[in-house]
């Protein structure tokens, strides 16, 4: 009978030291899980670009662009133009993260007239290019096509504008 008492206070035990262990083990998650976004998000990097250096980039690499006809203020590449110059759309609900060498102060959205909203920088809207058919490509840089030049966009808010690729 001693036996028992005594195999059980230790089951006891065990099963309180687990539980312990396991809240402890769920408080450190859930602290370091309150530091980056809740939820799905679209994060805009720093990444090289064949030609052009380090510019901004989509997560999967690909070269983002800005459009000299949006005017520093707002989406004009609509239609067909959105189909060879796709916008970085935020989908509603996502968080807007800033990777490394990405200054978040300069990250932003505004209404896409297609519905929606596109991410934009220093107040330009981000576009992608479809001929950029793999990441680190930069072959819109310098196009004049869609209506007007587009340029790719630097960390520092600025395009980089030249003639051509």
């Amino acid at each position: 009978m001693r036996s028992r008492i005594c195999l059980a206070r230790l089951s006891i035990g065990a099963v309180s030291l687990a539980a312990a262990l396991l809240a402890a083990g769920c408080g450190s998650a859930a602290r370091s899980a309150s530091s980056a976004p809740a939820g799905p998000s679209v994060t805009v990097l720093a990444g090289p670009a064949t030609g052009v250096g380090t510019v901004l980039v989509t997560s999967k690499g690909y070269t983002l662009y800005m459009f000299v006809p949006d005017k520093h203020r707002a989406v004009t590449c609509t239609g067909i133009c959105a189909t060879h110059w796709p916008p970085l759309k935020l989908p509603s609900g996502d968080a807007l993260v800033a990777g490394p060498g990405v200054k978040s102060s300069l990250l932003g959205s505004d209404p896409d007239p297609a519905g929606g909203r596109v991410v934009t920088y220093n107040g330009w809207p981000l576009y992608t290019y479809a001929s950029d058919i793999q990441s680190g490509m930069a072959t819109g840089q310098g196009l004049d096509l869609s209506g007007g030049k587009w340029y790719v966009m630097r960390t520092s808010g600025s395009p980089l504008i030249s003639s051509g690729p």
